[in-house]
């Protein structure tokens, strides 16, 4: 069980007076430690010369698959400053324009994903050790059977329809979990 981290008392999972939830809360200084959904910041990066820029991931979860560059939201961060940084260390891209794009709730992992589409101003060596090759595809070369996240193929689905009509609005779709495959399928996974 969690520490209070301002007294180091044992945190008890109560509903605090005036709340509806259960919450951890410390029996010693009553301080209530709220836990909230986690923000996944990105970008779809494109050149229209060149296509999107995608990323294979070089860590889990989902190493060795293709992603649009993005990640946790630091405190102190607006969220177009946290895109473009993710982009910059993951993908080595410089960007001239976000536009807000995508949101997507993903409630039963505690997460909200946003991607700004950006345009790209320059390139040079992804910063981290994230990344294990950027590669721009263009509309019709996208992996989609290599794609890492439901809210990356998400992003990329809308973006393909988009630029086909040649307008681009904010999307935003709740996602719910994957329901289990029949034991007899072949996947023998999870389906979307």
């Amino acid at each position: 069980m969690p520490h209070c981290f301002l007294c180091g008392e044992i945190l008890q999972a109560v509903v605090p007076p005036g709340d509806s939830r259960e919450r951890l809360v410390c029996p010693a200084c009553g301080h209530v430690h709220y836990e909230n959904p986690r923000l996944i910041v990105g970008t779809l990066p494109e050149d229209p010369r060149r296509g999107i820029l995608l990323c294979r991931r070089a860590i889990e979860p989902r190493k060795g698959l293709w992603t649009l560059p993005a990640g946790f939201l630091e405190n102190g961060e607006a969220m177009a400053m946290g895109a473009r940084r993710e982009t910059l260390e993951e993908a080595g891209a410089r960007l001239r324009t976000l536009h807000l794009y995508t949101l997507i709730d993903i409630p039963h992992i505690h997460q909200v994903h946003v991607f700004y589409r950006a345009r790209i101003h320059s390139l040079a060596r992804p910063e981290g050790d994230e990344t294990l090759e950027v590669r721009f595809f263009a509309n019709g070369e996208i992996p989609w059977e290599e794609l890492a996240f439901r809210s990356v193929r998400y992003t990329l689905e809308r973006y393909t329809t988009d630029r086909a009509r040649g307008r681009f609005p904010l999307h935003e779709i709740t996602l719910s979990p994957l329901a289990p495959a029949p034991a007899d399928s072949a996947t023998q996974g999870f389906v979307a």
